[in-house]
């Protein structure tokens, strides 16, 4: 089994104290967001590997020392200022954070997340082009591997589209980016990879390549038997099977183009029912609640 660390809410950014304790106890509930009565119970004795992905790793420097699972991680790190990402923190903390893990896992099993691309009058072509070229300056030696991908029209950027003031982006507007982040990841020892991404972007030089695939997580894991990670829900997605043990709704990062957090009176009472003592990451177990022990690999 593979844990994703979470694609939900941002788990170490928020709620690493939490994440912590639940490795320390040896075990964590999971409550499926779409059954609410219905807990999978996740022993990390059946945990092969951990998919770590936030926005600011700084607190998981205080923790990392104490992970003895397998893992990988993944940072998001974009060029957006507050009008886009209102709780993100400082961009040079966050890089300094990233060089320093990296320095303990290696640059083999730490991806950066240029993600998600969109343009308006304010974040340019050419301003996400001069973003791209400081950040890779900035982490060279630290990082080897760049997922890119584009805006994808969810609930929320719908719903925050005074705040996006989206521009259509033309496919000559996503070549220039394409061909100017190709050359760049080159210049600084990079490899950019699209994720489930548009097919065009592989004749400016990116690697066609998933999040998680099959020779990654054989990579992570040691094994070599994997499933289709099907909650994705695109045909184009090849990554693995994981189980994220995040909950929707519970992220203060309120980034204006996230799909997994879409009502922001939703995410504060959430925030309320967060204990850090609680084997699950909002509210309590409760004594109708069934919960089964989840073992798949």
């Amino acid at each position: 089994m593979i844990l994703n660390v979470s694609g939900r809410t941002d788990i170490i950014a928020f709620y690493s104290t939490w994440f912590l304790k639940r490795y320390q106890e040896g075990y964590v509930d999971v409550r499926n967001p779409f059954s609410k009565k219905m807990v999978s119970r996740i022993f990390f004795q059946d945990v092969h590997g951990i998919l770590f992905c936030t926005k600011n790793p700084i607190p998981f420097l205080t923790i990392m020392n104490q992970i003895k699972h397998p893992y990988f991680f993944h940072v998001t790190l974009t060029p957006y200022q507050q009008d886009i990402e209102p709780n993100v923190v400082n961009k040079k903390m966050i890089i300094e954070a990233i060089r320093m893990i990296s320095d303990h896992i290696g640059c083999e099993r730490l991806f950066l997340r240029y993600d998600p691309i969109f343009i308006n009058a304010k974040y340019t072509v050419q301003y996400h082009c001069k973003a791209f070229e400081r950040m890779c300056r900035l982490l060279e030696g630290s990082v080897k591997y760049i997922i890119v991908s584009f805006l994808d029209i969810y609930k929320n950027v719908l719903q925050n589209s005074g705040y996006l003031n989206l521009k259509n982006i033309t496919v000559e507007e996503m070549k220039q980016i394409g061909f100017s982040f190709a050359k760049i990841a080159n210049k600084y020892g990079m490899v950019v990879q699209t994720c489930a991404e548009e097919e065009r972007l592989l004749e400016c030089g990116f690697v066609k390549r998933d999040c998680l695939d099959e020779e990654w997580a054989h990579i992570l894991t040691g094994q070599t038997k994997f499933k289709r990670w099907k909650a994705r829900g695109r045909e184009s997605c090849q990554c693995v099977q994981m189980v994220d043990i995040g909950a929707y709704n519970s992220c203060k990062h309120y980034c204006r183009y996230c799909y997994a957090n879409y009502n922001e009176k939703m995410i504060h009472n959430n925030l309320l029912e967060h204990d850090k003592d609680s084997s699950l990451l909002l509210g309590h177990i409760q004594p109708d609640d069934i919960i089964k022990v989840r073992k798949e690999s």
